[in-house]
């Protein structure tokens, strides 16, 4: 799953938080982070797939900006450039698998948008950067530093743009204390976060691999597009600019990783499940869980069906997305009680629907869950309540198919 969280519109900037003014200019923001090598790696075997047409669940990640992930490996046991070698080899190899990462999009003259596996190739970049290490590029208890976007190709780049950019980038930075960082960009129209780990790991298994079993693949990936059924949609852009993101991406806001150990989860869930004699009016309780469509009966259906729902428990990440947006709440002290909240989950769907979809399926199979509620309800109202509103529309979507 992934999650944000969202306030009204309306008060978009005045929901974020910003840097303290009297917090010092980051030390290593300025670190440079200097390109050895920049190339184009394309299939080792030409694609015979031909173009694959976005699906409904592909066509709303044109307005989001590339999927950015990235690992941090210890020091190779081998030369940086053999190790690097390595990487571009296999990185060939696991395109022949997954062509779409090696096309461009295209749009024909109706309208309709396209992963055209034409071969051209991703973006591979060989980078050192002498001045990081990974305790300073991870820090405890600080905010993430803003020398980690260095270590990523096409920073900021939108999926739309993906007609002209390629639609995956890696960069593979040498660190001052011997660690590797592998940073990944991918076209988020073209994939979601189960089918990128899909590929990395594929990716990975190439690596590991000798090169006499360099042609085989445990886990094929299904590139089928038949399961979202065949959508005459059209998103229609005017000269052909493309759509906007749809939050302020210029936003001065802060990032911070956090840690939870497996007692701290345990301790949230069992929280989160406990149930009070009492329990909030039903009608009070349906008119918070809001859908997509929320004046569509069926997502009142579903509703009044989570409803009966009550005795399956809330889960451990149910239970973590609750006290995080009770905690993001309340620090955004410059929120008006009454004013909305948003909890936002995107979840796989490739379990969820009827008939189930290829685990393996690569391309968007998620679906968006807004929870909305206003902002003094979810400050006073405790853990177990959000989470268990949290749940009840989770459940409203599980249970539409």
């Amino acid at each position: 799953m992934a999650l944000c969280l969202s306030s009204s519109a309306a008060a978009a900037q005045k929901d974020m938080v910003p840097y303290p003014s009297s917090v010092a200019p980051d030390p290593i923001a300025s670190s440079p982070v200097a390109i050895l090598s920049k190339c184009t790696i394309c299939p080792d075997q030409k694609s015979t797939l031909g173009d694959l047409k976005l699906s409904v669940s592909d066509l709303p990640m044109l307005s989001c900006q590339y999927i950015q992930k990235g690992l941090f490996l210890p020091a190779p046991q081998v030369p940086a450039h053999s190790a690097v070698g390595l990487l571009k080899k296999s990185l060939s190899r696991a395109l022949s698998f997954f062509p779409p990462l090696a096309g461009r999009l295209c749009t024909d003259p109706d309208g309709a948008i396209y992963i055209s596996c034409n071969d051209a190739g991703v973006e591979f970049s060989h980078a050192v950067a002498p001045a990081l290490s990974v305790p300073q590029l991870l820090p405890k208890g600080a905010d993430v530093p803003w020398a980690v976007r260095s270590l990523f190709v096409l920073d900021g780049a939108v999926s739309y743009q993906g007609h002209y950019r390629p639609l995956a980038a890696f960069q593979v930075t040498e660190l001052g204390d011997g660690a590797v960082f592998v940073g990944s960009t991918v076209n988020h129209a073209v994939v979601d976060g189960t089918s990128f780990w899909n590929f990395f790991n594929a990716w990975a298994e190439l690596s590991r691999a000798h090169d006499a079993q360099l042609l085989r693949l445990s886990r094929h990936p299904d590139l089928r597009r038949n399961f979202f059924g065949e959508s005459e949609a059209v998103l229609r852009f005017p000269d052909g600019k493309g759509p906007e993101v749809t939050f302020p991406v210029n936003a001065p806001l802060r990032e911070r990783i956090l840690h939870f150990s497996r007692e701290a989860i345990q301790e949230l869930k069992s929280k989160a499940n406990y149930r009070p004699k009492t329990s909030i009016a039903t009608n009070d309780r349906v008119s918070e869980i809001y859908g997509k469509q929320v004046h569509d009966q069926k997502e009142a259906a579903a509703a009044a069906a989570a409803e009966q729902q009550e005795e399956i428990p809330i889960s451990s990440f149910q239970a973590l997305c609750a006290q995080l947006w009770i905690s993001v709440t309340r620090a955004r002290t410059s929120l008006d009680a009454s004013q909305p909240t948003t909890f936002r989950m995107a979840v796989n769907c490739r379990h969820r629907v009827v008939p189930n979809v290829d685990r393996l399926y690569f391309g968007n199979a998620i679906q968006s869950i807004p929870t909305t509620t206003v902002v003094d309800k979810v400050r006073s109202n405790g853990l177990a309540w959000a989470a268990r509103l949290l749940h009840r529309g989770w459940w409203a979507t599980a249970t539409r198919r």
